[in-house]
């Protein structure tokens, strides 16, 4: 059985999320607290305690939800199944740097100082309200990009995401994706809606806050992983740190291309996908991609201990 780990991305959090991992294992509880450390406040307070609204705060959902898929490894690990039993890594958006720091490119604290300026940069970016992102239900990917390129007018609308064979979503100019999503309901999806996000994610609006990430990114240290990452916007492996930062780069206003990296991954013979973290949006996916691959959870004690026995 070839593995991979896989990482979730914004959308996952919940209050509370990873705290049953960090009572039971020192090592998931420490994670947290290395993270609080890095950014300076109790973030952990915020996961543990806090009010979803404030958590669901791009510039807290990000390093948050970093650290509860970070805590799930560490408490894997500490009962004996790790990296050498993983075939690759991959994460889906924020989930990318999740897998680095799985993997060992980035360390736990640089990788929660990153995604906390990423969070910010991409907040700060646009003007609330000026963009949007849309799902779009039933309709491949070839046909949602004719509508996002039909919907532009010469604004921005793009796909963002290729999550899996019948959900896209596009992001750009709010007037823009609103007109994608009446083109996508004529073209026949069973759905087409906005989403609840403050910002429009991997598109051309998005350059700024790419320029804020590739000075960010050239100040910490990278080491080439210890698993190859299965790369967003290549959909592919990569193993050099360089080009992981250009693709991380690429990343911010470039396409999430989820499906593609699925396949790739179910094509060179991984045959089970362990989501670690918080929730289980990316399994669901998984199944609709490689339905003959196997999909595990690992964010609760109890997927823990049903692991040991895979």
């Amino acid at each position: 059985m070839s593995i991979a780990f896989v990482f979730p991305g914004q959308g996952a959090q919940t209050i509370g999320m990873g705290q049953a991992l960090a009572a039971e294992w020192p090592a998931a509880q420490a994670v947290f607290d290395e993270v609080d450390d890095a950014l300076g406040e109790k973030l952990s307070d915020l996961i543990r305690e806090g009010d979803i609204e404030t958590l669901t705060l791009t510039e807290n959902a990000q390093p948050a939800l970093m650290a509860t898929s970070i805590a799930a490894l560490r408490a894997l690990e500490a009962e004996g199944i790790g990296l050498d039993r993983v075939s690759y890594v991959a994460g889906h958006s924020l989930g990318e740097y999740s897998a680095l720091a799985a993997a060992g490119t980035f360390s736990l604290a640089d990788a929660a100082r990153l995604l906390r300026t990423r969070g910010r940069a991409m907040q700060k970016a646009v003007p609330v309200g000026q963009g949007a992102m849309a799902a779009v239900l039933g309709l491949g990917f070839d046909t949602v990009t004719e509508i996002a390129e039909k919907a532009a007018e010469g604004q921005v609308c793009q796909v963002a995401n290729e999550n899996d064979p019948a959900q896209n979503v596009v992001s750009g100019d709010k007037e823009a994706v609103e007109r994608a999503t009446v083109l996508a309901r004529e073209a026949g999806a069973k759905r087409a809606l906005l989403l609840p996000v403050s910002a429009p994610f991997h598109c051309a609006l998005m350059a700024p806050a790419a320029e804020v990430m590739a000075a960010a990114l050239e100040e910490v240290q990278m080491n080439a992983p210890k698993v190859p990452l299965v790369a967003n916007v290549l959909a592919e492996a990569v193993n050099e740190p360089a080009k992981i930062r250009d693709l991380l780069i690429r990343q911010v206003t470039g396409q999430v291309r989820w499906k593609t990296s699925v396949e790739w991954m179910a094509e060179q013979g991984v045959t089970s996908f362990w989501e670690i973290g918080a929730g289980k949006a990316l399994s669901g996916m998984i199944r609709r991609i490689a339905k003959e691959a196997e999909t595990r959870n690992i964010g609760a004690p109890d997927d823990i201990k049903a692991a040991l026995g895979a």
